[in-house]
Protein backbone atom coordinates (compact mmCIF):
# COMPACT_ATOMS: atom_id res chain seq x y z
CA UNK A 1 0.00 0.00 0.00
CA UNK A 2 1.40 3.39 -1.00
CA UNK A 3 2.11 5.97 1.68
CA UNK A 4 -0.57 8.29 0.24
CA UNK A 5 -3.22 5.56 0.24
CA UNK A 6 -2.26 4.51 3.77
CA UNK A 7 -2.44 8.11 5.00
CA UNK A 8 -5.89 8.62 3.46
CA UNK A 9 -7.13 5.37 5.03
CA UNK A 10 -5.76 6.19 8.47
CA UNK A 11 -7.27 9.67 8.37
CA UNK A 12 -10.65 8.36 7.21
CA UNK A 13 -10.69 5.75 9.99
CA UNK A 14 -9.88 8.41 12.59
CA UNK A 15 -12.57 10.76 11.28
CA UNK A 16 -15.14 7.95 11.34
CA UNK A 17 -14.18 7.12 14.93
CA UNK A 18 -14.54 10.75 16.06
CA UNK A 19 -17.61 11.67 14.01
CA UNK A 20 -20.79 12.37 16.02
CA UNK A 21 -22.85 10.24 13.65
CA UNK A 22 -20.16 7.97 12.22
CA UNK A 23 -20.25 9.60 8.79
CA UNK A 24 -17.52 11.51 6.98
CA UNK A 25 -17.27 13.47 3.75
CA UNK A 26 -14.59 12.88 1.14
CA UNK A 27 -13.80 16.59 1.31
CA UNK A 28 -13.05 16.38 5.04
CA UNK A 29 -10.86 13.33 4.47
CA UNK A 30 -8.90 15.06 1.71
CA UNK A 31 -8.36 18.18 3.82
CA UNK A 32 -7.21 16.19 6.85
CA UNK A 33 -4.92 13.97 4.77
CA UNK A 34 -3.52 16.91 2.80
CA UNK A 35 -4.38 15.44 -0.60
CA UNK A 36 -6.58 16.45 -3.49
CA UNK A 37 -9.81 14.70 -4.42
CA UNK A 38 -8.21 13.04 -7.50
CA UNK A 39 -5.79 11.17 -5.24
CA UNK A 40 -8.62 9.81 -3.09
CA UNK A 41 -10.66 8.73 -6.11
CA UNK A 42 -7.61 7.18 -7.76
CA UNK A 43 -6.97 4.95 -4.76
CA UNK A 44 -10.52 4.21 -3.59
CA UNK A 45 -12.82 4.99 -6.51
CA UNK A 46 -15.52 6.82 -4.55
CA UNK A 47 -16.81 7.36 -1.01
CA UNK A 48 -18.27 3.85 -0.83
CA UNK A 49 -14.91 2.41 -1.83
CA UNK A 50 -13.20 4.48 0.85
CA UNK A 51 -15.64 3.34 3.55
CA UNK A 52 -15.27 -0.26 2.39
CA UNK A 53 -11.52 0.11 2.89
CA UNK A 54 -12.15 1.53 6.37
CA UNK A 55 -14.32 -1.52 7.14
CA UNK A 56 -11.55 -3.85 5.91
CA UNK A 57 -9.11 -1.95 8.12
CA UNK A 58 -11.48 -2.35 11.07
CA UNK A 59 -11.83 -6.08 10.57
CA UNK A 60 -8.06 -6.42 10.37
CA UNK A 61 -7.82 -4.70 13.76
CA UNK A 62 -10.53 -6.98 15.14
CA UNK A 63 -8.87 -10.14 13.84
CA UNK A 64 -5.42 -9.30 15.18
CA UNK A 65 -6.17 -10.81 18.59
CA UNK A 66 -8.05 -13.77 17.13
CA UNK A 67 -5.23 -14.69 14.75
CA UNK A 68 -2.61 -14.51 17.48
CA UNK A 69 -4.68 -16.60 19.91
CA UNK A 70 -3.67 -20.21 20.30
CA UNK A 71 -6.61 -22.57 20.76
CA UNK A 72 -6.90 -23.69 24.37
CA UNK A 73 -7.74 -27.15 25.61
CA UNK A 74 -11.31 -26.06 26.33
CA UNK A 75 -13.11 -24.78 23.20
CA UNK A 76 -16.08 -23.68 25.32
CA UNK A 77 -13.90 -21.20 27.22
CA UNK A 78 -12.38 -20.05 23.94
CA UNK A 79 -15.89 -19.37 22.63
CA UNK A 80 -16.87 -17.47 25.78
CA UNK A 81 -13.74 -15.37 25.49
CA UNK A 82 -14.38 -14.84 21.77
CA UNK A 83 -17.88 -13.50 22.48
CA UNK A 84 -16.58 -11.11 25.14
CA UNK A 85 -13.74 -9.92 22.88
CA UNK A 86 -16.25 -9.21 20.12
CA UNK A 87 -18.50 -7.15 22.39
CA UNK A 88 -15.52 -5.29 23.87
CA UNK A 89 -14.29 -4.36 20.39
CA UNK A 90 -17.73 -2.97 19.52
CA UNK A 91 -17.90 -0.88 22.70
CA UNK A 92 -14.42 0.54 22.12
CA UNK A 93 -15.11 1.30 18.44
CA UNK A 94 -18.84 2.12 18.19
CA UNK A 95 -18.82 4.11 14.93
CA UNK A 96 -16.51 1.67 13.21
CA UNK A 97 -18.54 -1.30 14.44
CA UNK A 98 -21.80 0.15 13.11
CA UNK A 99 -20.10 0.75 9.77
CA UNK A 100 -18.68 -2.78 9.73
CA UNK A 101 -22.22 -4.18 10.10
CA UNK A 102 -24.05 -1.64 7.96
CA UNK A 103 -26.47 -2.98 5.30
CA UNK A 104 -24.81 -0.48 2.96
CA UNK A 105 -21.76 -2.75 2.91
CA UNK A 106 -23.23 -5.09 0.30
CA UNK A 107 -20.21 -7.39 -0.05
CA UNK A 108 -18.84 -8.88 3.19
CA UNK A 109 -15.09 -8.24 3.51
CA UNK A 110 -12.82 -11.26 3.34
CA UNK A 111 -11.87 -10.62 6.97
CA UNK A 112 -15.53 -10.95 8.02
CA UNK A 113 -15.66 -14.38 6.42
CA UNK A 114 -12.41 -15.27 8.17
CA UNK A 115 -13.94 -14.29 11.50
CA UNK A 116 -16.85 -16.63 10.83
CA UNK A 117 -14.45 -19.44 9.90
CA UNK A 118 -12.56 -19.00 13.18
CA UNK A 119 -15.82 -19.24 15.13
CA UNK A 120 -16.88 -22.34 13.19
CA UNK A 121 -13.49 -23.98 13.78
CA UNK A 122 -13.83 -23.50 17.55
CA UNK A 123 -17.31 -25.01 17.40
CA UNK A 124 -16.01 -28.00 15.46
CA UNK A 125 -13.47 -28.60 18.21
CA UNK A 126 -16.33 -28.54 20.70
CA UNK A 127 -18.29 -31.00 18.55
CA UNK A 128 -15.31 -33.37 18.41
CA UNK A 129 -15.33 -33.41 22.22
CA UNK A 130 -19.07 -34.18 22.32
CA UNK A 131 -19.95 -30.75 23.73
CA UNK A 132 -22.23 -29.43 20.98
CA UNK A 133 -25.96 -29.98 20.66
CA UNK A 134 -26.25 -29.10 16.97
CA UNK A 135 -24.14 -28.84 13.83
CA UNK A 136 -21.20 -26.39 14.09
CA UNK A 137 -22.31 -24.44 11.02
CA UNK A 138 -25.77 -23.72 12.44
CA UNK A 139 -24.32 -23.01 15.88
CA UNK A 140 -21.94 -20.48 14.32
CA UNK A 141 -24.84 -18.68 12.65
CA UNK A 142 -26.76 -18.53 15.92
CA UNK A 143 -23.82 -17.27 17.98
CA UNK A 144 -22.69 -14.71 15.41
CA UNK A 145 -26.23 -13.37 14.93
CA UNK A 146 -26.74 -12.97 18.68
CA UNK A 147 -23.29 -11.50 19.33
CA UNK A 148 -23.58 -8.94 16.54
CA UNK A 149 -27.16 -8.15 17.51
CA UNK A 150 -26.46 -7.38 21.16
CA UNK A 151 -23.29 -5.47 20.26
CA UNK A 152 -25.17 -3.28 17.79
CA UNK A 153 -27.85 -2.52 20.37
CA UNK A 154 -25.23 -1.58 22.96
CA UNK A 155 -23.46 0.86 20.62
CA UNK A 156 -26.53 2.18 18.78
CA UNK A 157 -28.89 2.66 21.73
CA UNK A 158 -26.68 3.05 24.80
CA UNK A 159 -29.32 5.03 26.72
CA UNK A 160 -31.81 2.17 26.35
CA UNK A 161 -29.50 -0.83 26.72
CA UNK A 162 -27.79 0.14 29.96
CA UNK A 163 -27.38 -3.19 31.78
CA UNK A 164 -23.68 -4.01 31.91
CA UNK A 165 -24.48 -7.73 32.23
CA UNK A 166 -26.68 -7.85 29.11
CA UNK A 167 -24.04 -9.25 26.75
CA UNK A 168 -23.02 -12.00 29.19
CA UNK A 169 -26.67 -12.89 29.87
CA UNK A 170 -27.40 -13.29 26.16
CA UNK A 171 -24.12 -15.17 25.67
CA UNK A 172 -25.04 -17.68 28.37
CA UNK A 173 -28.61 -18.02 27.09
CA UNK A 174 -27.40 -18.79 23.57
CA UNK A 175 -24.69 -21.12 24.84
CA UNK A 176 -27.33 -22.98 26.88
CA UNK A 177 -29.03 -23.85 23.60
CA UNK A 178 -25.84 -24.61 21.66
CA UNK A 179 -23.76 -26.58 24.19
CA UNK A 180 -24.55 -29.66 26.26
CA UNK A 181 -25.17 -28.94 29.97
CA UNK A 182 -22.09 -30.94 30.94
CA UNK A 183 -19.89 -28.85 28.64
CA UNK A 184 -20.78 -25.54 30.25
CA UNK A 185 -20.01 -26.78 33.76
CA UNK A 186 -19.63 -24.28 36.62
CA UNK A 187 -18.08 -21.53 34.48
CA UNK A 188 -21.41 -19.98 33.48
CA UNK A 189 -21.44 -16.43 34.83
CA UNK A 190 -23.80 -15.55 37.65
CA UNK A 191 -25.42 -12.95 35.39
CA UNK A 192 -26.65 -15.76 33.14
CA UNK A 193 -27.49 -18.37 35.77
CA UNK A 194 -31.25 -18.09 35.32
CA UNK A 195 -31.01 -18.44 31.55
CA UNK A 196 -28.59 -21.35 31.84
CA UNK A 197 -30.75 -23.15 34.41
CA UNK A 198 -33.79 -22.68 32.19
CA UNK A 199 -31.91 -24.25 29.29
CA UNK A 200 -30.80 -27.17 31.44
CA UNK A 201 -34.31 -27.75 32.74
CA UNK A 202 -35.61 -27.85 29.20
CA UNK A 203 -32.88 -30.30 28.24
CA UNK A 204 -33.81 -32.67 31.08
CA UNK A 205 -37.44 -32.66 30.00
CA UNK A 206 -36.55 -33.43 26.40
CA UNK A 207 -34.63 -36.61 27.32
CA UNK A 208 -33.83 -38.66 24.23
CA UNK A 209 -34.89 -35.85 21.94
CA UNK A 210 -31.99 -33.85 23.36
CA UNK A 211 -29.42 -36.66 23.29
CA UNK A 212 -29.93 -37.58 19.62
CA UNK A 213 -28.86 -34.23 18.05
CA UNK A 214 -25.81 -33.97 20.31
CA UNK A 215 -24.78 -37.54 19.48
CA UNK A 216 -25.23 -36.96 15.75
CA UNK A 217 -23.18 -33.75 15.98
CA UNK A 218 -20.39 -35.56 17.82
CA UNK A 219 -20.29 -38.41 15.31
CA UNK A 220 -20.35 -36.04 12.32
CA UNK A 221 -17.41 -34.07 13.75
CA UNK A 222 -15.36 -37.22 14.36
CA UNK A 223 -16.06 -38.53 10.85
CA UNK A 224 -15.13 -35.17 9.35
CA UNK A 225 -11.84 -35.21 11.24
CA UNK A 226 -11.09 -38.86 10.43
CA UNK A 227 -12.99 -40.07 7.33
CA UNK A 228 -13.67 -43.82 7.20
CA UNK A 229 -11.98 -45.60 4.25
CA UNK A 230 -14.76 -48.20 4.05
CA UNK A 231 -17.23 -45.55 2.82
CA UNK A 232 -17.33 -44.35 -0.76
CA UNK A 233 -17.35 -40.55 -1.28
CA UNK A 234 -21.05 -40.72 -2.09
CA UNK A 235 -21.80 -42.74 1.04
CA UNK A 236 -19.77 -40.34 3.19
CA UNK A 237 -21.64 -37.37 1.74
CA UNK A 238 -25.01 -39.04 2.32
CA UNK A 239 -24.10 -40.02 5.88
CA UNK A 240 -22.93 -36.46 6.54
CA UNK A 241 -26.24 -35.09 5.25
CA UNK A 242 -28.23 -37.48 7.47
CA UNK A 243 -26.16 -36.58 10.53
CA UNK A 244 -26.55 -32.86 9.85
CA UNK A 245 -30.31 -33.30 9.64
CA UNK A 246 -30.34 -35.13 12.96
CA UNK A 247 -28.00 -32.53 14.50
CA UNK A 248 -30.28 -29.65 13.59
CA UNK A 249 -33.56 -31.34 14.45
CA UNK A 250 -35.78 -29.37 16.82
CA UNK A 251 -38.55 -30.88 18.89
CA UNK A 252 -42.02 -29.95 17.72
Amino acid sequence: MSSTKARILEVAAELVANSPDGDVSTRAVCEAAGVGAPALYRHFGDKEGLLSAVVDHGYEQYLTTKRSRRPGTDPIQDLRDGWDTHTDFALRNPNLYRLMNSPAMRTPPAAALESHRILTADLRRAAEQGKLRLAPELAAQMIMSANVGVSLMLVSRPTTFTDETLSRRIRDAVHAVVFTPEARGPETTSAGDEEARAGEAGAEEEGAEEVLPATATHLAALLRRTPRPNFTPGESALLGEWLDRLSNTTSE
